[in-house]
C-alpha cells in the first residue's frame, strides 16, 4: 500500500529540494524569505509554509560556501509545554531555542573550531566545543520539559538580552566571516494565546539588523500582532494560495503525489484520472489535504472517492473544526456558530445557484460568498477560526457587491461544497471548470443568518493552560494525525493517552511488531510533531 509524508518534519534535510514542486508563487516566496527582508507566510493548516521555509533554508544552504548567508530554522511547537514560574517565561524560552539552534547551525557547518566572539554570550555560558550540548540549549530543554512538573522554577539570568544578543551575533558574522543569519521561525506562537503571539511579534521586530533577517510561518485571521508589531512596516505578509481555477493546477498536484508515489500507484493516478482530479479539486490547493485523502483511496477506484467525501468532507474536517471548540471552550460559541452557518447556510444555498445555473445550461458556477464589511464581529471571528482549519478562505477585502456595498469575499473548500452530492466526482469536476469569481452569495449587514452569532463570545482572556494541557494530555490518541498502524501500535504499547506518547521515548517504541532502530525513529518524530501540533490548536 502506497504511504505519503504529510508533514513537513516526516522529511530529512536531504530530501525536502527533490520534494519541492515549484509553483510561481512558490517561487516568489523561497525568494522573499531568502533577502534580508523580514518576511511573513500565511497560511492554513497543510498549505505548505513550513515546506517553504525549509526549502529556503536548503537552497540557502547550497550557496552557503560563496554568499556566507547561514539559515537558521527554529520550530516554536513546543510553547504549549512550557509550565513555570517565570512571569516571563516564553519570551526566555524563545530566546533559549533561538540561541541554540543558531550554536546548532553553526556546528553544522564546521564553524565552530574555535570559540569566535560572541559565542559565550549566545551559548548563556561558555561554549565546549566538543560537546553536542550547550547550556542554552539545556536551558531551552527544561522549559521545554517543564510540563512534566508544573510550577518548576527556572533561572533565565545567563541568557543575554536582546540587544546583547545582537551584538553577539555580529561578533559571530564579523569572526567567522559571515554576511548575515536569516531565521526562519515556524509555528510562532501558540494561535490561541494572543499574549505569547504579542511577544513573539515584539521579539521578530527587536532582532531586526544588517546582521538578522527574520522570517516566520503564521495562520490566517487568528495572529495576534500586537501593538507595537505594524504588518505594513515591520514585514512583508505573502499568502500561499494555491488557486484551484488556475491552468497549471491539476498537473501541479499531480506532481506533488509523483514526488513520492511509485510507477504502479502513478498507473492508477493516469487510469482514474477523474477520480485524481476530483480529490485535487477538493483540496482547494491544500497539499497535505491532498496526500492525506489520496492515501484513504490507494486503488483510486470511483467507490473509495465517494467514501472520501462522505467520511472526510461530510464528517471529519468538520469534527476537526468542533474539536477547537473542545479544547478552548472560551471559542466554542464561535466554532459552533461558524460550523452552523457554512453547512446550514452558505453550503446550501451555493449548491442551490449552481443546480439552478445547471438546469438553465449557463457555463457558470460558484464556490464564492461574500460578507457584508459592517457584519457582526462575531461573523467575521468564526469565519477566521473556519480559515485556521481550511474550510474557508478569505479570498479578497473591499469587493463591491449589491447597491454598491462592500464587503469580504471568500470561498468554501470545494470538497465541502460538494459532499452532500449523490455524485461528487462528477459534480466536483463539472463546477470547477465552470467557477466564477464574479458570482457569489451575498450576506449583508443584518442577514437573518447572522442572528445566532449576536449571542456568541470569544474569551480574549489568555487561557489557564495549565489545566487545558492537563486535559489534553490525558485524551486518546486517536485524535491525533497518525496512520491506522501508528495509532494501533501505540495502544499496543500502552502508550493510548497524548501524555504517554510525549513521553515515551525511542526505544520503547521498537518493543511493538515490524518496528526496529530506524522505524522507531520515524515513528516517535511522527507522533511528536502529531501531539505539538494537536497542542497548539
Amino acid at each position: 500500500m502506497q504511504s505519503f509524508k504529510i508533514r513537513t518534519e516526516d522529511f530529512k534535510e536531504t530530501e525536502i529540494l527533490g520534494n519541492y514542486v515549484q509553483t510561481a508563487r512558490d517561487k516568489g516566496i523561497v525568494s522573499a524569505l531568502m533577502s534580508n527582508t523580514p518576511t511573513i507566510v500565511e497560511g492554513s493548516r497543510g498549505t505548505g509554509k513550513s515546506f517553504l521555509l525549509r526549502v529556503a533554508k536548503a537552497l540557502l544552504l547550497q550557496t552557503f560556501p560563496s554568499d556566507r548567508v547561514l539559515p537558521v530554522y527554529v520550530a516554536f511547537a513546543k510553547s504549549s509545554l512550557i509550565q513555570t514560574t517565570d512571569k516571563n517565561q516564553f519570551f526566555h524560552w524563545m530566546l533559549a531555542r533561538l540561541s541554540a539552534e543558531l550554536i546548532r547551525a553553526l556546528r553544522k557547518q564546521g564553524l565552530l573550531v574555535s570559540n569566535p566572539d560572541g559565542l559565550s554570550i549566545i551559548g548563556a555560558g561558555a561554549v565546549d566545543l566538543k560537546s553536542d550540548t550547550s547550556n542554552v540549549e539545556q536551558l531551552a530543554k527544561r522549559y521545554e520539559e517543564s510540563y512534566k512538573s508544573p510550577g518548576e522554577s527556572i533561572d533565565p539570568n545567563a541568557l543575554p538580552s536582546i540587544e546583547d544578543f545582537k551584538t553577539a551575533v555580529e561578533d559571530l558574522c564579523e569572526s567567522l566571516s559571515l554576511d548575515r543569519i536569516v531565521v526562519m521561525f515556524d509555528e510562532a506562537a501558540h494561535i490561541f494565546r494572543p499574549e505569547q503571539q504579542r511577544r513573539f511579534f515584539t521579539l521578530f521586530r527587536d532582532l531586526r539588523s544588517p546582521y538578522i533577517s527574520c522570517n516566520a510561518a503564521v495562520y490566517p485571521g487568528v495572529t495576534m500582532y500586537g501593538t507595537t508589531f505594524e504588518t505594513s512596516h515591520d514585514a512583508t505578509i505573502l499568502e500561499i494560495n494555491r488557486n484551484p481555477f488556475d491552468v497549471n493546477y491539476l498537473s501541479e498536484m499531480r506532481e506533488i503525489v509523483a514526488k513520492q508515489a511509485d510507477a504502479n500507484f502513478m498507473k492508477s493516478v493516469d487510469e482514474n484520472r477523474s477520480n485524481f482530479e476530483a480529490l485535487a479539486f477538493a483540496v482547494s490547493g491544500n497539499p497535505r489535504l491532498l496526500l492525506k485523502t489520496i492515501s484513504l483511496a490507494p486503488k483510486l477506484k470511483s467507490g473509495e472517492i465517494r467514501a472520501v467525501f462522505r467520511d472526510f468532507y461530510r464528517s471529519e474536517i468538520w469534527s476537526e473544526h468542533t474539536g477547537l471548540g473542545d479544547k478552548y471552550p472560551g471559542h466554542r460559541e464561535l466554532v459552533d456558530f461558524g460550523r452552523r452557518f457554512v453547512e446550514e447556510n452558505v453550503i446550501p444555498e451555493t449548491r442551490s445557484k449552481n443546480e439552478e445555473w445547471l438546469r438553465e445550461s449557463k457555463s457558470i458556477a460558484t464556490n464564492f460568498f461574500w460578507i457584508h464589511r459592517d457584519a457582526p464581529e462575531q461573523v467575521k471571528e468564526s469565519l477566521r477560526l473556519l480559515a485556521y482549519t481550511g474550510i474557508v478562505t478569505k479570498t479578497d477585502s473591499g469587493i463591491v457587491a449589491t447597491r454598491s456595498e462592500l464587503g469580504d469575499r471568500y470561498f468554501i473548500n470545494l470538497g465541502c461544497l460538494v459532499a452532500p452530492s449523490a455524485n461528487p466526482i462528477e459534480e466536483i469536476n463539472q463546477i470547477a471548470r465552470r467557477i466564477s469569481i464574479k458570482r457569489f452569495t451575498e450576506y449583508g449587514r443584518d442577514h437573518s443568518a447572522f442572528k445566532d452569532a449576536l449571542s456568541a463570545v470569544s474569551s480574549n482572556e489568555e487561557p489557564d493552560m495549565s489545566s487545558i494541557l492537563s486535559r489534553q494530555l490525558s485524551r486518546s490518541v486517536d485524535v491525533l494525525e497518525l496512520s491506522k498502524f501508528q495509532r494501533e501500535s501505540l495502544c499496543r504499547l500502552g502508550f493510548e493517552t497524548i501524555g504517554k506518547a510525549l513521553a515515551a521515548d525511542e526505544t520503547s517504541y521498537q518493543a511493538a511488531d515490524y518496528i526496529g532502530p530506524v522505524r522507531s525513529r520515524q515513528m516517535r518524530n511522527a507522533v511528536i510533531a502529531s501531539v505539538l501540533e494537536y497542542l497548539s490548536g
